[in-house]
């Protein structure tokens, strides 16, 4: 999915005036990863419009959409609020063998209201895709530790490698934070394509009740 999102940011800022050119609402080729679950963004399209969506899916089940982005961008290499149109401001969870999870897609997370609202529906799991420049990845990753404090979860993000613009190159740099201290618990990058932890379910359930988390709005 990232080699799709790389190709919808790459479009001129007019392109959401063109049909896609590929038929990104079949996840059918999902099913030849060898896994069980996958996570991701790409363009779809909505009584003809067109939108940035991120789903969950699984071998068992299909895909199951979860939201439509509604924070969207709009400077050079990043048209969204010309490729795309905003979602209906819904963040939902999704709840898959157990566990609760949403999503913030790229930039949302700078809306630091929505993860903590994410928390208040007893989330688990944060997800952040994204596409952002290599030159800020440190900067995301302040956000990304923001994130998980606020919502009280496990927040896991990937980004895109590679050019964008002739200017700017994608950064890498994926993560898994914890949800109690907003411990990074590793990243990826060129040389570390994948990051494998265990995490515990229950260190979110319990972050839930600590601080910043129990403080009423």
């Amino acid at each position: 999915m990232n080699d799709m999102l790389k190709q919808a940011n790459t479009r001129d800022r007019n392109s959401h005036n063109r049909p896609w050119q590929t038929p990104y609402e079949d996840h059918e080729t999902l099913g030849q990863f060898n896994v069980d679950i996958i996570a991701g963004t790409c363009p779809v399209t909505k009584d003809n419009v067109p939108h940035n969506q991120a789903f969950l899916w699984t071998r068992e089940k299909g895909v199951k959409r979860v939201h439509d982005k509604y924070y969207l961008p709009d400077e050079e290499g990043f048209w969204e609020a010309s490729w795309y149109r905003r979602g209906d401001g819904g963040f939902s969870t999704a709840v898959l063998d157990g566990v609760t999870s949403g999503f913030l897609i790229c930039t949302e997370f700078w809306f630091n209201h929505r993860a903590r609202e994410y928390g208040r529906a007893d989330m688990d799991i944060l997800l952040c895709p994204r596409a952002t420049p290599s030159s800020s990845s440190d900067t995301w990753v302040v956000g990304g530790r923001a994130a998980a404090n606020l919502s009280g979860a496990y927040c896991l993000s990937s980004n895109v490698n590679g050019p964008n613009t002739a200017q700017m190159d994608f950064g890498g740099t994926g993560w898994i934070i914890e949800p109690e201290e907003a411990e990074l618990l590793g990243t990826t990058s060129l040389t570390r394509p994948y990051l494998t932890v265990d995490i515990d379910l229950q260190a979110a359930k319990k972050a839930k009740n600590t601080y910043p988390r129990y403080v009423e709005d």
